[in-house]
């Protein structure tokens, strides 16, 4: 196996990237080397905080030898066109999540992956770790039965309504944001039982503000599987799921974590007992860094965590639901 240390430039220096960055620090196999930007002064601010070379245009960093891999965190409708450049530079791609706002560009990005024969993976930090891994043995069947329906949500109230969560011209709204993760679980929690990872609709809905998602809900059934999600970016939501099963449930106390630390806590209730299990946590966006230098090193194109079936699936789903909630 090839030398796990992976050189890692960030395309963005916003503040998810900044969390980025603080996650690398906690990964065992990556180190963050440069910094590009549209502007030499974001740069070179975001590379003395977190101890990088700056520079100002991503051509720059896309051309260098010394990057093995890039972080795109860059505003949604940016990520595919970085994302092909950063591959056809040769260098491996963690994309932040959503890969791209609709399954044409997604699809753009996978094809240009299997190309230039580079790992490409989306960034749900979600399905890294302990708690990811007992969630996928839970929906796999056992004690408590098949796994029948998965209630969850993910939303939060952005306060002031502008700026990129409520920009038409940069896909914001709800769905693409924040509405991505319980359709990623569900997905992953639908192939973990076995069944198909692309659902039939059985409904969704909407309310728009100011041309946008500002709340959404589906319901998705993959097979006999349901999926029941809601997301907000104009109301809190509460972030404990649900997976229920023919006999019994599992309650996910904080299904989404946090950006530095994974959920901790599952509780298994059947016949009338509850059951506390504790598991460790990880740095999540660290994790996904490792997931990805692994498959570097491996000579790998997917990471099992996230496969790029998962990524199709996903974009299907969210390009479906948008084009409904943008059209009522």
């Amino acid at each position: 196996m090839a030398q796990l240390q992976t050189r890692w430039a960030v395309l963005g220096p916003g503040a998810i990237s900044r969390d980025f960055a603080v996650g690398l620090r906690a990964s065992r196999h990556g180190v963050l080397h440069a910094v590009g930007s549209t502007s030499v002064d974001r740069a070179e601010a975001f590379a003395a905080a977190h101890g990088a070379a700056a520079f100002g245009t991503y051509d720059e960093i896309l051309a260098r030898d010394d990057v093995d891999a890039v972080y795109v965190g860059t505003v949604h409708t940016t990520h595919a066109a970085l994302s092909v450049r950063a591959l056809e530079a040769g260098k491996a791609v963690l994309c932040e999540k959503p890969a791209s706002p609709t399954i044409d560009e997604v699809q753009r990005i996978l094809l240009a992956a299997e190309r230039a024969q580079r790992p490409f993976l989306e960034a749900f930090k979600t399905r890294f770790g302990p708690f990811a891994e007992a969630l996928r043995e839970f929906a796999a069947g056992g004690d408590l039965g098949a796994p029948v329906r998965f209630e969850g949500a993910f939303g939060f109230d952005a306060g002031v309504r502008e700026g990129r969560l409520f920009d038409p011209s940069l896909a914001g709204g709800a769905i693409l944001d924040v509405g991505c993760y319980p359709v990623a679980l569900a997905i992953d929690l639908a192939d973990a039982a076995g069944r198909p990872i692309m659902p039939d609709y059985h409904s969704f809905a909407a309310e728009l503000v100011g041309g946008v998602d500002g709340a959404a809900s589906a319901e998705l059934a993959f097979g006999d599987f349901t999926a029941v999600i809601a997301t907000s970016v104009i109301e809190n939501l509460s972030d404990t799921g649900i997976l229920r099963f023919t006999d019994g449930e599992v309650v996910l106390p904080d299904v989404w974590g946090s950006r530095t630390e994974s959920p901790s806590q599952l509780i298994v209730r059947r016949g009338g007992a509850e059951r506390v299990i504790e598991v460790p946590v990880v740095q999540p966006m660290g994790a996904e860094a490792d997931a990805l230098s692994l498959a570097i090193a491996e000579g790998r194109l997917e990471v099992p965590q996230m496969p790029w079936a998962h990524t199709r699936a996903a974009a299907r789903v969210l390009t479906d639901w948008r084009e409904a909630a943008l059209t009522r």
